[in-house]
């Protein structure tokens, strides 16, 4: 192919003015590096856009110091889902300071989420800006701490359309610690325990740590965007069942939430060899944000 010096004049000046991000091309998808700011310090990405996406999320860390998730993203691009996915603040490339118990500090303090949720909201104001189709739908798509963060970013960005939270609790973070704590990480916990036990502890266990709790149905009371719940019954970072049960209370009320159980699943519903619950919700965002710009264009 024969390119002129005009052409590649152009190109340079295009890469000159905008030095904020990189670009790589897959045969599905492109990838461009991103930076925004959050709070006051930078944060650092990536977008991952289909040619033509069907949907949009940003994904949301859970409670490690994680980088950002691009295999994740990777395969939900291929689906044709756009993806923003940012290393988490004060890890990577992106600045602040994470906050969490392997640095000796509290990464459920209700301060921290709610600047964790400015990050994610954050995270939707760029991404706009990036997406080719601005009538796409985007939503918030996280892992277990992000049961909270979610919630919080949705009930404050009306320009979120969906939720997706892999094995995210609906529970109280207080309550949650209750369970971990009752847990104790031991993977034959269910063996010897019911399911009435853990919901009994999970209740009314004294609590060994004394801050303000956050309880995300605060914020699902006010949403009223579809949200879809995966879980796996062998959990035994959060009490599955109960969460379920409050997710239940929250429909009766006429919220649009679902949930998905996997008997033989723990806390790993995003992970590991089974790809069941990736690939439903997969296909439950691909639906919703169909049915999402077919309401928009009636109106």
């Amino acid at each position: 192919m024969k390119i002129n010096f005009f052409s590649n004049f152009y190109i340079c000046l295009l890469l000159l003015a905008l030095p904020q991000f990189a670009f790589s091309q897959s045969a599905d998808f492109t990838i461009k590096d991103v930076k925004f700011e959050s709070q006051g310090i930078t944060l650092a990405g990536s977008v991952l856009e289909p040619e033509k996406p069907l949907a949009a999320v940003v994904i949301v860390h859970g409670s490690d110091p994680v980088k950002r998730e691009l295999e994740f993203a990777k395969r939900l691009a291929k689906e044709g889902i756009a993806v923003l996915t940012y290393d988490k603040r004060g890890v990577g490339e992106s600045g602040g300071v994470y906050v969490g118990p392997s640095v000796g500090t509290n990464n459920i303090d209700p301060a921290n989420l709610n600047l964790l949720a400015h990050d994610a909201n954050a995270a939707v104001k760029t991404f706009q800006t990036y997406l080719k189709d601005k009538k796409v739908p985007i939503g918030l798509l996280g892992f277990s701490q992000a049961g909270w963060i979610i919630p919080i970013a949705a009930s404050k960005n009306p320009q979120i359309d969906f939720m997706v939270l892999f094995s995210c609790p609906t529970i109280t973070t207080l309550e949650q610690l209750r369970f971990q704590f009752y847990t104790n990480g031991n993977n034959n916990f269910w063996e010897n325990h019911t399911e009435a036990d853990a919901i009994e502890h999970t209740k009314n266990d004294p609590d060994r740590y004394q801050f303000a709790a956050t309880d995300p149905k605060t914020s699902l009371n006010t949403l009223s965007i579809p949200g879809l719940w995966l879980f796996g019954e062998k959990d035994i970072q959060i009490p599955v069942k109960l969460c379920i049960e409050q997710l239940n209370a929250l429909k009766v009320q006429g919220k649009p939430f679902e949930y998905t159980l996997f008997s033989k699943l723990g806390h790993n519903t995003s992970s590991g060899d089974d790809t069941t619950p990736v690939d439903i919700a997969v296909q439950w965002m691909k639906q919703k944000a169909l049915s999402i710009k077919k309401s928009r264009f009636s109106k």
